[in-house]
């Protein structure tokens, strides 16, 4: 037993550390990783941002093209619509004085149809379109629909 503890203690003496090269080499990649994990989070995030800012934009265009819907075709003719209007990303905290986040700016021009048919003074079309900044890019969205003479807003009481 004894020659037996004499040789563990002798190569438990003699076992070798890891070099400050080596410790160096091993920590330089623990950092690379974490930075590539890092950027992968960031990234990820931007693009969730985006989406959420695209899915609003979508939301604000058929939000006023619905309301298209209870014009008049008087109040569609004679100038009545407004040509530019601004909502917000989180349009329930205007009301408390805090951050809205992304602004949204719209316009809506009215033009005549694209295409040529007997009723065309019948026909009006409508071009929404909204722009907002995402960090340092301007974006946008634009939507278009046909309003008739004879359409929805003539139900409306």
């Amino acid at each position: 037993m004894r020659g037996n503890q004499k040789k563990i203690r002798r190569n438990f003496g003699k076992t070798k550390a890891f070099t400050l090269v080596e410790i160096m080499i091993s920590v330089a990649i623990i950092g690379i990783a974490a930075a590539g994990l890092i950027a992968c989070f960031t990234g990820s995030f931007f693009v969730m941002r985006m989406a959420r800012e695209n899915q609003r934009a979508t939301q604000v265009l058929m939000e006023r093209a619905e309301a298209l819907r209870v014009f008049t075709w008087t109040q569609m003719t004679n100038g009545s619509l407004s040509s530019s209007f601004t909502d917000y990303f989180d349009p329930s905290y205007t009301n408390y004085g805090g951050y809205e986040g992304v602004t949204y700016h719209g316009t809506i021009t009215t033009n005549s149809p694209p295409f040529s048919t007997s009723y065309n003074n019948n026909l009006l079309q409508i071009n929404l379109s909204v722009t907002w900044t995402t960090g340092t890019i301007t974006r946008s969205r634009s939507i278009s629909t046909l309003v008739s003479f004879n359409g929805m807003q003539n139900y409306v009481y």
